[in-house]
């Protein structure tokens, strides 16, 4: 056998020459079929064996026995699996394909066989091409006028358009919309290319809906693409390089592949998936001439000259991004579930922090009989870019006042202040405390300054939100204290990126020769000192460091880097051995900070091209010009880390991306590096081992991470010491806590010191049993411990509802003592729910009531159950949303909850009986109620092109749903899913990211609500379109938008 990859399926033949292989010198890796793709994978080898056995059929009536043979093989998967269907696929015995059905009745062609030659594709409906543009074969254009004219719905997917492209398939076209034909056309301003008379002339074309993106600024739609559908099935797509222009579609050398849903029917299906998804999306608007023509021929004339497209507010709604409402959510769920009105944003530099901030006060003002408002900053600038965001969010052109400069407001209602002025007019101005409503300080890192305490000291407004891009300050301060000790949003790296709010980075992690393991480790940090002198001992490290720039830079002499040092003294060795090598550097620290706007410009111009910095929030490091980060160092405080790589990540006039140079020498175990990638990764379903491990095949757009080999394997092996710790390293850890800080040894203090997950404690056993292993606390009687530890690592960890949390804390409060009757239905509902949380089995008691109170039996767990759902309650950060059904039942929408709770909750668990349901679907026939249990990712493998696109959100309304196999859609169940309006059925949707999750624990489904019928396509299985009553959550998009852009 040849050496190599090879995704084959293990038959005799190659078990055969598998084991004729030399087990010394072969290495071989077999993996289980995957049970989402056996159909598939078995169907196909089948298929290759019944066409290579009629290859060898011989003699003069070939195709009648090829025709015998596949009958035989139809009747006996009939016998087999006793269904009678098969029947219908018997094949007639005179051997015919059919090419067409048309009717006889007002059609506008007489002669049959010629109207097939004139719509019939040359490439026919079956097979699969490749169209380069060269002499040879048919042209595109010509194929392209044969496919619209044997369509029945056209969507088209084309970045521009050109009106000589369209006219010459003008008179197709028009032929096409006119009998009826449905076309659809999605496009964009890229560059001012397309043709504004193409799009009029298509808008104005019956059956006709174009789409245009007007957003330039971040275009990122380069798509060329072509589907046709027909009626019968046979739909052919065209991918590849060619826009809707003459060139592209005749004489250009072009490659567009040309795809049939007969041969690779996923990738159709794909197509028109992602289409829909797009056409979802409100970044494209609907054309209408009449209305928009003046926005296009504007939005063109920009593009040809700028990238940048800033529309006059009257053209557009601004509505927040995905990611941003994601955090507007959490500061409300602050307020609201939480109640916490001190709230701090953290967000780099250039992603919309003010615009954020904006929606957050229209949110608050919509709700609020008083909404007066002070935006506080410390530029002019800063002030004037605040209030016009503000009155384009609220869509008030003359919202207002500015207070700088000698600028005074006419009215204190709603004021954009210098924190300057502020200060020094604060003793005379007229104002209590509590006039202001809403409060927001940007760059709020200053806030310990002494301008900005005493605005802070005298103002007491209902909401107090702080902007900053670095929440973490050098000089000891805590701002955090300011604001109920917690970041109550953070925007993250890759939603910002993939936005295109900030540059690409291209990370490359290198091997450093110097070794930390030796290191002293003290508060959750090497000690600065040490790591000093080990840099700056000799000149062995700094030549290595230049060396990798000449490597990885484009020309090392034309870059502007800015590169992190441990301490001053560490930045100045630097700089002075960068001078000495010809490498023109300089250094900003407190001791030189007068120098700072000088040393800046110099930056600026490049009048040298490396300053070495510690205290990061030494203003003159904020240059978008930066295109190299160097960490010369080890960065302990993830926060420290994000805000250091975001000093680079601004966009700027031809900076296409940022490189960054990470220096990784071996590290000591406490050393998170798992944190560090995850936060540039963004959210996946994969672990950040196996992300290393692979590559990192899931970064944001237009990003890599490039790890040199032994760096590599160094960070791995750090992450496996830190994901595999052993119960006997928990217990050390423990027993360590009181020498690292002063704060009492409790569950939720030990997990933030340590970095560790409570997910990784529970697999390893309660909490009381660590700290008595440990000898910190008494040894204490072993009842219950099994089904509390259970409990908490298998159901509520894969929990999050503030209502069902707050419930069970509520009676765990009351020692788990309590009276059946005191409970409301609903209540009842939910200790039904906990009894199965902690017992896992039906009845085992006379009644709940004794179940429950036997929860109590052992007062050590009630205490940490306790402190496991109040930490559990500070982590869920979304809204939960009441839902009305005919009937009671406790569930909120947009909460996980467990399989098992959830059929507690919907009646099929009772105390006496426990469903035993495992299906997808579960019924309530009682109820009228239908239950869908979806997994988002089905296949254990990475990537799964065949169930992949099964189930996925179209947009925030709209959920595609595969039904299982045997589902039609005229019959039994499937009949029930098309009719369920009329019959008063509801159907309910549960939805998981997957079955398990990056560290191997149980999901739960989080409730998004009712869907209702809105379309089908096909049977068995049938492809439904669920509308839902609720958008979906915030927090669920990105797993669930598999298609969707941005």
């Amino acid at each position: 056998m040849n050496q190599g990859l090879y995704e084959e399926l293990v038959t005799k033949l190659i078990n055969h020459k598998l084991n004729e292989l030399d087990k010394d010198t072969f290495q071989v890796k077999k993996t289980p079929i995957d049970k989402a793709e056996a159909a598939l994978i078995l169907s196909q080898h089948i298929g290759k064996t019944i066409k290579h056995a009629f290859t060898l059929i011989k003699g003069d009536d070939i195709i009648e026995t090829q025709i015998e043979i596949a009958n035989k093989i139809i009747l006996f998967l009939k016998e087999e699996l006793k269904k009678e269907e098969f029947e219908d696929d018997l094949i007639e015995t005179e051997g015919k394909i059919l090419k067409a059905v048309f009717t006889k009745v007002d059609t506008h062609f007489t002669d049959l066989d010629l109207h097939l030659k004139e719509i019939t594709p040359y490439t026919r409906l079956i097979h699969s091409e490749l169209f380069t543009g060269g002499n040879s074969g048919t042209t595109l254009e010509s194929e392209l006028r044969k496919e619209i004219l044997s369509s029945d719905k056209i969507d088209l997917l084309v970045s521009f358009i050109k009106w000589k492209g369209i006219r010459i398939l003008e008179r197709e076209l028009r032929e096409f919309t006119e009998r009826g034909g449905k076309l659809r056309v999605i496009t964009t301003t890229y560059i001012g290319a397309t043709d504004a008379k193409a799009v009029d002339f298509l808008a104005s074309l019956e059956n006709t809906e174009v789409k245009v993106s007007y957003n330039t600024g971040n275009e990122r739609l380069h798509a060329k693409a072509y589907l046709f559908q027909r009626n019968t099935g046979f739909h052919t797509g065209y991918i590849g390089s060619s826009n809707f222009s003459r060139s592209a579609l005749t004489d250009g050398l072009e490659w567009n592949l040309k795809i049939t849903t007969k041969e690779v029917g996923h990738i159709i299906d794909k197509f028109k998936k992602t289409f829909e998804a797009y056409w979802q999306n409100s970044e494209f608007e609907l054309y209408d001439k009449n209305i928009h023509s003046g926005k296009l021929v504007e939005a063109l004339k920009q593009g040809k000259f700028s990238k940048e497209y800033t529309f006059t507010t009257s053209y557009f709604d601004i509505k927040p991004f995905h990611y941003q409402n994601e955090i507007l959510e959490k500061l409300e769920v602050e307020r609201t579930v939480h109640n916490r009105h001190k709230n701090l944003l953290v967000a780099a530099t250039g992603t919309g922090k003010t615009v954020i901030s904006a929606f957050d006060y229209k949110n608050f003002r919509k709700n609020s009989k008083s909404s007066k408002l002070l935006f506080v900053a410390h530029r002019k600038e800063i002030l004037q870019q605040a209030q016009a965001t503000f009155r384009g969010v609220l869509k008030d052109n003359n919202f207002g006042d500015l207070w700088v400069d000698g600028l005074e407001p006419a009215s204190n209602e709603y004021v954009f202040a210098s924190v300057q002025t502020l200060n020094n007019r604060l003793k005379e101005i007229k104002i209590s405390p509590e006039y202001y409503d809403f409060i927001i300080i940007d760059e709020v890192h200053h806030i310990s300054a002494s301008t900005y305490r005493p605005i802070l000291n005298y103002f007491q407004p209902k909401v107090l939100l702080g902007l900053t891009a670095t929440p973490e300050r050098m000089d000891g301060e805590n701002i955090l204290e300011d604001f109920c000790n917690r970041i109550a949003a953070e925007i993250r790296l890759p939603e910002a990126l993939n936005k295109k709010l900030l540059s690409p980075f291209q990370y490359f992690g290198i091997t450093d020769s110097i070794d930390l393991t030796n290191v002293r480790w003290e508060k959750g940090k090497y000690v600065a000192s040490e790591l000093t002198s080990l840099y700056t001992k000799n000149d062995i490290r700094v030549g290595e460091i230049i060396s990798n720039l000449h490597k990885y830079t484009n020309d090392m002499h034309d870059v502007r880097a800015i590169g992190f040092c441990v301490t001053i003294e560490h930045a100045i060795f630097m700089a002075e051995k960068f001078n000495l090598a010809g490498l023109k550097a300089e250094y900003l620290s407190s001791k030189n900070s007068n120098m700072r706007d000088e040393i800046r410009e110099k930056f600026r111009k490049k009048e040298f091209n490396y300053l070495f910095v510690v205290d990061i929030f030494n203003e003159g490091v904020d240059i978008p010009e930066i295109d190299t980060v160097l960490f010369l160092r080890p960065t302990e405080s993830l926060t420290v880390f994000l805000q250091q790589l975001g000093r680079g990540l601004r966009l700027a006039e031809g900076k296409d991306c940022l490189t960054v140079l990470d220096f990784v020498g071996n590290s000591r175990p406490e050393y998170d590096f798992e944190s560090k990638f995850r936060a540039l990764i963004g959210k996946t379903s994969t672990s950040v081992q196996k992300e290393i491990e692979d590559d990192f095949p899931h970064l944001p757009l237009g990003c890599s991470i490039v790890l040199e080999k032994k760096t590599k394997e160094t960070i791995l092996e750090n992450i496996r010491k830190a994901t595999n710790l052993n119960i006997n390293q928990l217990i050390t850890k423990i027993r360590n806590f009181q020498h690292q800080t002063t704060l009492p040894l409790t569950l939720t203090n030990f997990i933030e010191l340590n970095h560790i997950s409570i997910e990784t404690i529970y697999k390893k056993g309660t909490w009381s049993r660590l700290c008595q292993l440990a000898g910190v606390i008494e040894d204490f009687d072993g009842i219950n411990e099994k089904q509390i530890l259970s409990a908490i690592s298998k159901k509520w960890l894969s929990t999050s509802s503030t209502s069902y949390f707050n419930f069970i804390l509520k009676i765990a409060k009351q020692n788990f003592n309590i009276k059946i009757n005191d409970f409301h239905e609903n209540e009842k509902v939910m200790l039904l729910m906990l009894h199965y949380d902690v017992w896992q089995n039906a009845g085992g008691f006379n009644s709940l009531e004794e179940s429950i109170n036997s929860i109590g039996k052992n007062k050590i767990f009630v205490s940490e159950v306790i402190e496991v759902l109040e930490l559990l309650i500070e982590r869920v950060d979304f809204k939960e949303i009441d839902i009305q059904l005919p009937y009671k039942q406790p569930l909120k929408v947009h909460a996980r909850y467990t399989r098992d709770q959830i059929l507690s909750a919907f009646g099929l668990s009772t105390f006496n009986r426990k469903s035993s349901s495992r299906e997808g679907v579960a019924e309530n026939v009682d109820l009228n109620t239908e239950l869908l249990f979806i997994n988002l990712i089905k296949s254990e493998e990475n990537f799964s092109p065949t169930t992949m696109y099964d189930d996925y959100a179209i947009s925030e309304t709209l959920f595609h749903w595969q039904s299982q196999n045997s589902a039609r859609p005229d019959y039994g169940k499937g009949l029930t899913y098309v009719n369920h309006q009329e019959n008063d059925k509801k159907i309910l949707l549960f939805v998981r990211e997957k079955a398990n999750d990056e560290k191997g624990n149980t999901m739960g489904y989080v409730f998004i609500g009712e869907g209702n019928f809105k379309e089908n396509e096909g049977s068995k299985p049938m492809n439904i379109k669920w509308e839902l009553n609720e958008p979906l959550p915030n927090y669920l998009w990105n797993e669930s938008a598999k298609l969707s852009i941005g």
